[in-house]
């Protein structure tokens, strides 16, 4: 599993080196009571393209890897994210898989050092193997303390429900605390 999250990130930073030069890189670590997220982005706070890795892990149900691309745009205060990721589904429990995932996000600044914000994202039976379907979300608030760093409090879910007799796999479901470094 470490090779592909490996393999993983530098197929990400090759893509965003490419396809967003000057964009800027993020870089989010957050943990929860039971689980783990890390993840990169280029070009996530600013209307345009967007691209990202994620890796999620649970020691009870498993891990999943994603590449995702978006598109930003700014809708009056919020900055909306529409797009999808492709998902390597590795539950505990049930047989390794894929999900295509299509959903979004949004961010409301609150003033100078808050922002609130929000994403989702959903895969059908029909656009997954391994699993019935895979469903991520999460919300929370950042508190900007410099314009480079970001600590943050949420709460995320993600889910791989089970398909030909197999429990689901929930890899989150609770609160996290959580760091955003961009540059």
């Amino acid at each position: 599993m470490k090779s592909i999250a490996a393999k993983m990130v530098a197929v990400t930073i090759a893509l965003g080196a490419s396809s967003a030069a000057c964009a800027a890189v993020n870089l989010h670590g957050e943990a929860g009571a039971e689980f783990t997220n890390r993840s990169a982005s280029f070009g996530a706070g600013e209307p345009g393209m967007t691209f990202s890795s994620q890796w999620a892990h649970s020691d009870n149900d498993g891990d999943s890897v994603g590449l995702g691309m978006g598109y930003n745009f700014n809708l009056g205060p919020f900055l909306m994210t529409l797009g999808g990721k492709a998902v390597y589904l590795n539950p505990k429990d049930g047989d390794e898989g894929y999900a295509i995932a299509a959903g979004g996000g949004a961010e409301l600044p609150l003033g100078q050092y808050f922002t609130l914000f929000g994403e989702g994202y959903y895969s059908p039976d029909s656009m997954s193997s391994g699993v019935k379907d895979y469903v991520e979300a999460n919300a929370g608030v950042r508190l900007n303390v410099l314009p480079s760093l970001n600590i943050e409090a949420g709460y995320r879910y993600i889910d791989m429900a089970g398909k030909d007799g197999n429990r689901d796999n929930t890899l989150a479901d609770g609160a996290y605390a959580g760091v955003n470094f961009r540059f």
